[in-house]
């Protein structure tokens, strides 16, 4: 076992512990292409094969103190060293407050278990920058343990829901679920290199957005009984936008590092990433494959051989590999889909028809995706999730992680990226045996079809019969609005048992 590249620092800062939340509630996309008439064999490949949704008596902050109570209670978590509790979601339904209703939830069950509940000195911040919303909170909490006097720790929540309007292109990349995490000095679980994390923001403009302007445009998504959350997007100018910034995140780590591109992209032996669906990784290693043969002299046979069968030259390549793309400005120029790096991709394409590369990506990205592939787009979770079922993968395959280079990589449409190594600790094992990312998934409730589309739109779901069980729950709505008390739309929460 080789030793690690970048020895894992005495006072390091990082991951004691992971739970999960999903909703039970599951549509499996090849019912949904049967009733739909897409293609099954093509969204199994490209989407994944279920995602879950969110019943009547659920929304992002009972998933995500559902996912808290249970770090808490699995890990045996004094919470009265908890000193920041953060919520990361582009799906808040309040926009005055966050965290603090998750901190308030949990509290409060915690006391009536007898049990300490939170301490009023806390840090309750809500962090937004869509799908990179959890990823932020983490590090930002990092950073409150670092700066922090004493042994306090934080808590971290990813929590979202990712829906799109039926007949649109993401319609099969729905989901909902949380994840939470304890960071902590000395960490039982990851590292995290805040030291060597790179960073790339740009303003898109129209790529993935949420404005709230569009629910008082006449005609928006006339089939739903409420202000849907369903995001305004370009897919094609989105995926322009995604490979741009996590190319600039991840080429400024080898930088930063010193690192030849190719040899650091094969010295990495996994790589967890944002996965809307299945295929984006994939089409961003392959991306970062070929970028980082151009970047390395003596990698150019393979490269010329590569863009010969693409019908593309080596230099068309190196080109854009100097590029500094404005899509934003192509946009505003009248130029709807640009798609600055055409070369690298078409290369990128044939890369992936490599049987070597298949392989080379199967060892560094699938730890946890048959596990990912059951539950959707978890928006800012969705990395969180892609790290949790990663490890948890990992222990069950008997797989020894300490010594191995391991990088996630973070997106927020925006557009913003986060290229951060982690490390696993010796003894990660014991505290991965409780994230119990596989137990979250069990008892699911397959919906039929008239069924899935009445809850998408809110209308009346008759027959669904999902007792909630140890779970927050939305108890009641608040409806006064009067000149001396207001809680008009305020939801009021419970624990069923």
């Amino acid at each position: 076992m080789r030793e690690p590249r970048r020895p894992i620092p005495a006072e390091a800062v990082g991951i004691s512990a992971m739970s999960c939340y999903v909703p039970r509630l599951r549509v499996d996309l090849q019912s949904w292409c049967a009733w739909t008439g897409t293609n099954w064999d093509k969204v199994r490949a490209v989407t994944g094969h279920s995602f879950r949704m969110c019943g009547m008596h659920e929304d992002i902050y009972t998933m995500a103190a559902n996912a808290v109570l249970r770090l808490i209670t699995a890990n045996g978590i004094d919470t009265r060293r908890i000193g920041f509790l953060a919520l990361g979601t582009e799906s808040s339904s309040d926009n005055a407050v966050g965290a603090v209703t998750v901190c308030g939830m949990v509290d409060r069950e915690l006391r009536r278990r007898g049990l300490p509940g939170l301490p009023r000195d806390l840090e309750v911040p809500e962090y937004k920058h869509a799908c990179l919303g959890g990823m932020y909170a983490l590090t930002g909490a990092a950073r409150y343990v670092q700066c922090e006097s004493g042994d306090r720790t934080a808590i971290v929540v990813a929590a979202d829901i990712a829906e799109y309007q039926r007949g649109s292109s993401g319609e099969q990349t729905q989901g909902a679920g949380a994840v939470a995490m304890l960071v902590e000095r000395a960490p039982a679980l990851l590292a995290l290199d805040l030291a060597h994390a790179t960073r790339s923001a740009a303003y898109r403009g129209p790529d993935f957005r949420k404005p709230v302007a569009r629910h008082h445009t006449e005609g928006y998504a006339p089939a739903t009984q409420r202000p849907s959350d369903f995001p305004v997007f370009s897919g094609r100018y989105s995926t322009s936008a995604y490979l741009d910034a996590v190319t600039h995140a991840v080429e400024a780590l080898w930088r930063r590092l010193g690192s030849e591109p190719a040899e650091a992209l094969r010295d990495l032996s996994g790589i967890f990433m944002h996965r809307p669906y299945q295929r984006m990784p994939l089409q961003a290693l392959s991306f970062f494959y070929v970028r980082a043969l151009a970047a390395t002299h003596t990698e150019r046979e393979e490269l010329e051989e590569l863009c010969a069968v693409a019908g593309v030259s080596p230099e068309a390549v190196v080109k854009e590999l100097d590029s500094s793309p404005d899509l934003f400005g192509s946009v505003l120029a009248g130029e709807r889909h640009p798609n600055p790096y055409r070369a690298t991709v078409a290369v990128g394409t044939e890369v992936r028809r490599r049987t070597g590369f298949q392989e080379f990506a199967h060892t560094r990205l699938d730890r946890g995706a048959a596990l990912l592939a059951q539950v959707g787009n978890l928006y800012s979770a969705s990395l969180p999730a892609a790290l949790a079922a990663g490890l948890e993968t990992a222990l069950d395959s008997g797989e020894e992680l300490v010594g191995t280079s391991l990088l996630t990589v973070g997106y927020g449409s925006g557009d913003a990226a986060l290229a951060l190594p982690v490390s696993a600790v010796p003894g990660w094992q014991h505290a991965a045996r409780r994230i119990g990312f596989a137990r979250a998934l069990r008892f699911p409730v397959d919906l039929d079809q008239a069924t899935y589309e009445a809850l998408h739109d809110r209308r009346e779901v008759p027959g669904l019969q999902v007792q909630p069980l140890q779970e927050f729950v939305i108890e009641c709505t608040g409806s006064e609005h009067g000149p001396g008390f207001q809680d008009l739309a305020v939801p009021y929460y419970a624990y069923e048992y």
